[in-house]
């Protein structure tokens, strides 16, 4: 099991300070599951590079662990020549205090981009192969490089194996570097060797902390770094999801967001609550479930009216939600009031029971929110578990930005709007859904609309 990594920054041999070890030595570290060896191929003034090989006796690793350990696996596997997990906790170890950017003579350098190559020999992809090597790793700032490697070289009718070579370039601080190879290669593998828990929410946390809610395969990898516990990985993302756009999010009683102030003039956030309400009454809705509530605003327009029996705003932010009961005076609301609304944390792409059983969900200004895997995860969270009879859904309309004219041409009304639909594209997606998962659905416009360009809103109902 081998990694090598390289610069070319000026004088190369720099990296030997960055990593905590000399280039003149070949260094060996004992591990619980064999032996780490750090050596440097080639270190000069141009060109460095070092190499971590990891020597793993696979039999040793169940050796006094009882006889129900020992199967024909512990000694026809890959685990000595493929980089793991077991690579991940060697990084960890050996280069533990360049992963923390600690150095005592080359602070400046250790916050330096420098030019770096990462090679593995052998890296598994057993699912999503080198797609998904370049999935993890591209959107980081890496140029991929992956070879496929045969499953066997004198019998190529085998086919291919899930094996691959694989370089990696980017310039980078070496600490995000080593912190991206430590996180992902093991989401790769697929095959955590130790027990998943709460520590590894930590660690996850710790290392991906600064990166990982902006990666657009971050559930992908909570999930595969969690081994698929599912309650670990709702925790890990649950906790990322507050960190997007905090300078953004307002308290109850704190200034308005960016896209409230560029809507003010068309009293457009008061109209959509108002027009969303109309619906709910239309349908006699009784029990209705608000799907990223955020500070509640919707929320304080449900309690108005009497017609409502059971309120309920969910949100993955916990500070919104704190903003929200702040919003609406919970602690020193009337108690006929305070028994019919509920606010839930939880997260919008992962199935939730308990938003089964409501007569209706609104999801007011939320879906540009979300990036393409998520709003696939949200689509069915939706629609085919929760399955409301009605679902009240806006989103902005794209071809009326034009009419801001505080807002630069090309821009979206907010800087966390992954994307903003025109009508057409609002339709198409919208009819897909009720396609895919029976609804009816018919489109109302919000706020007063431009003969050529729309509404400023767009509101989809679906109804069973």
């Amino acid at each position: 099991m081998l990694l090598t990594i390289s610069t070319t920054h000026r004088p190369a041999t720099d990296l030997g300070y960055l990593l905590h070890k000399n280039p003149a030595r070949v260094q060996d570290f004992a591990l619980n599951f064999g032996t780490a060896y750090v050596f440097y191929p080639e270190a000069t003034d141009e060109r460095c590079t070092v190499a971590l090989a990891l020597d793993i006796d696979p039999v040793g690793l169940v050796r006094g662990k009882g006889r129900e350990a020992r199967t024909m696996e512990q000694y026809v596997n890959d685990r000595p020549f493929v980089a793991s997990s077991f690579f991940s906790v060697a990084l960890g170890r050996v280069f533990n205090s360049a992963l923390a950017g600690r150095t005592e003579t080359h602070g400046e350098l250790a916050e330096t981009e420098i030019p770096l190559e990462a090679s593995m020999p052998v890296l598994p992809a057993r699912a999503g192969g080198d797609a998904l090597i370049e999935r993890l790793f591209a959107p980081l700032g890496y140029t991929v490089e992956t070879h496929p490697l045969p499953l066997d070289e004198k019998f190529p009718e085998w086919g291919a194996s899930p094996y691959f070579a694989v370089t990696l370039k980017a310039t980078k601080r070496l600490q995000d570097f080593l912190t991206h190879l430590y996180v992902l290669i093991p989401v790769l593998d697929n095959e955590k060797h130790y027990w998943v828990g709460d520590a590894e929410v930590e660690k996850l946390l710790k290392r991906g902390g600064d990166w990982l809610a902006a990666h657009p395969e971050r559930e992908t990898i909570t999930r595969r770094y969690l081994k698929y516990r599912t309650s670990l990985a709702r925790e890990v993302l649950a906790r990322l999801e507050p960190e997007e756009g905090l300078a953004e999010e307002p308290r109850a009683d704190s200034a308005e967001t960016p896209e409230e102030r560029l809507e003010k003039p068309l009293s457009l956030n008061e109209r959509r609550y108002r027009d969303v309400l109309a619906v709910l009454k239309d349908h006699e809705v009784r029990r209705v479930v608000d799907v990223g509530c955020g500070e509640g605003r919707l929320l304080r327009y449900l309690l108005e009216e009497k017609s409502f029996t059971g309120i309920v705003g969910l949100d993955v932010a916990h500070r919104a939600l704190e903003a929200a009961a702040e919003r609406l005076r919970l602690e020193r609301m009337p108690d006929r009031l305070r028994e019919k609304i509920k606010l839930w944390h939880g997260s919008l792409t992962y199935r939730d029971r308990r938003l089964e059983g409501f007569d209706a969900a609104t999801v007011i200004e939320v879906v540009e929110h979300l990036d393409e895997a998520r709003l696939a995860a949200f689509e069915r969270v939706l629609f085919e578990f929760a399955r409301p009879p009605l679902v009240v859904l806006t989103t902005p309309n794209v071809e009326y930005n034009v009419k801001f004219e505080n807002l630069p041409a090309g821009r979206f009304r907010h800087a966390d709007h992954r994307f903003e639909w025109t009508r057409a594209e609002f339709a198409a997606w919208a009819r897909e859904i009720a396609r895919k998962y029976a609804y009816a659905v018919e489109f109302r416009p919000v706020g007063d609309a431009d003969e050529t360009l729309g509404a400023p809103t767009q509101m989809a109902v679906f109804k069973k």
